[in-house]
């Protein structure tokens, strides 16, 4: 979950809220939301205890259309976007301007990164798994030490949390705008799901990695962002791509800011390592579905073809659009394709199964409050929710193309 997000968004979101104390009400607020959508997953894979994430769910509670439609949104914005933003972010952290070398183009580092990944994921699945729990393990005690760090010493601008000279009144459409780039941040509290026929006992220990790891990632983001917002002052963060930096710059000079960037180098290398290990999966499934070409699928235990197909969507990604650009996309792409499967739950079928049933408010909840701030965002940027629905449409249009050829997905 740990990834590019918490480290670009509040910038942006500053820039929209105006004030501090905004900021890290809408990230308490994002967090909410994310617990309720790890509850809510946690009861999904307890009925369907099978890999896939969405792709799976969706074809088997609700129907093969939409679960098409999940897939290849998991597959195109889900891992393969986030991917080429994550590496996007890291190139910037690296090699901000100023460092980088005239002679090196853009994107190249990123690039580099994505590829990397795809090798020690393709070539060597258990060898990857190791080092992704090595490096987790390491980003957070870096986090949490910079956390108390910046507690025990006092910023030159006395931690004071002044507002942006034009702050005006908080609107619903701008805390809107903020909370679908801030559910990009949490949205990897459901990966356990791509990968849960890959653990033992997987209607207990994937339910409980679920909710574990969104508790402990919204108590770091809340610490992350009280530095984040409140140490510098104002006027330096707002739109900020890299305001970790900024504001480790503010709280301990550039000896500081070095060592942060370097901290969080690591956070997302784990980030683009961990979504080429968990994305793959999906296209795994829909192999396995006739949905996709049969060397997508596992080869002597490597998904080496799906973890290539990924890293050359996401190369194609971080090409062609910019930092910001991806931000909103993507929140609001995955936001409504989380919705869309958890609402499974409510099905007749799904409710006869799931022992929580008598409990709808939880998912209610989740889809009630990802639903409101899409539209919101919908009103306020046009332009993203045409991006989202031609991500749909190219589901439905594979959709209509495997049919006429004979496919036939999970129901």
């Amino acid at each position: 979950m740990v990834g590019a997000g918490v480290f670009t968004t509040s910038g942006f979101t500053l820039a929209e809220l105006g004030t501090p104390g905004r900021v890290l009400l809408a990230w308490a607020i994002g967090g909410l939301v994310a617990l309720a959508g790890a509850v809510s997953y946690g009861r999904l894979v307890r009925v369907i205890p099978e890999s896939g994430g969405e792709y799976r769910f969706l074809s088997r509670a609700a129907h093969p259309l939409l679960g098409q439609v999940a897939g290849w949104t998991s597959l195109i914005a889900g891992f393969a976007g986030a991917i080429a933003f994550a590496a996007t972010a890291l190139e910037s952290y690296l090699l901000p301007e100023g460092v980088r070398p005239a002679w090196l183009p853009p994107d190249v580092a990123a690039i580099a990164v994505v590829l990397a990944a795809a090798l020690l994921h393709g070539w060597g699945p258990s060898l990857g798994a190791s080092l992704q729990n090595l490096a987790v393990a390491l980003k957070l005690v870096l986090l949490v030490t910079f956390v108390g760090f910046a507690i025990a010493m006092p910023s030159g601008a006395g931690w004071s949390g002044a507002p942006l000279e034009d702050a005006g009144e908080l609107s619903a459409l701008a805390l809107a705008s903020a909370l679908v780039w801030i559910s990009l941040s949490y949205s990897g509290f459901n990966a356990a799901v791509y990968v849960a026929e890959e653990s033992t006992e997987v209607a207990r220990i994937v339910p409980r990695a679920l909710l574990v790891g969104t508790v402990v990632t919204t108590l770091l983001y809340l610490g992350l962002n009280a530095i984040f917002v409140f140490a510098p002052p104002a006027a330096e963060v707002a739109g900020s791509p890299d305001v970790a930096a900024v504001a480790a710059r503010w709280i301990g000079g550039e000896a500081l800011e070095r060592g942060v960037r370097g901290v969080i180098a690591v956070a997302l290398l784990t980030s683009v390592s961990s979504l080429s290990m968990a994305g793959p999966r999906v296209a795994v499934k829909m192999a396995d579905d006739g949905l996709l070409p049969e060397r997508m699928r596992f080869r002597e235990g490597r998904p080496l073809g799906a973890v290539l197909l990924q890293a050359g969507l996401a190369i194609l990604i971080l090409a062609v659009t910019s930092l910001e650009e991806l931000l909103g996309y993507l929140g609001l792409t995955l936001s409504l394709c989380a919705a869309l499967t958890v609402g499974c739950l409510f099905l007749p079928a799904m409710r006869a199964n799931d022992p929580s049933s008598s409990r709808p408010w939880i998912p209610g909840f989740y889809v009630g409050a990802t639903v409101l701030s899409a539209v919101l965002l919908a009103i306020q940027s046009p332009g993203q929710l045409l991006a989202a629905g031609i991500t749909f449409l190219v589901g439905v249009v594979m959709h209509l193309v495997t049919r006429r050829r004979g496919a036939a997905p999970a129901e």
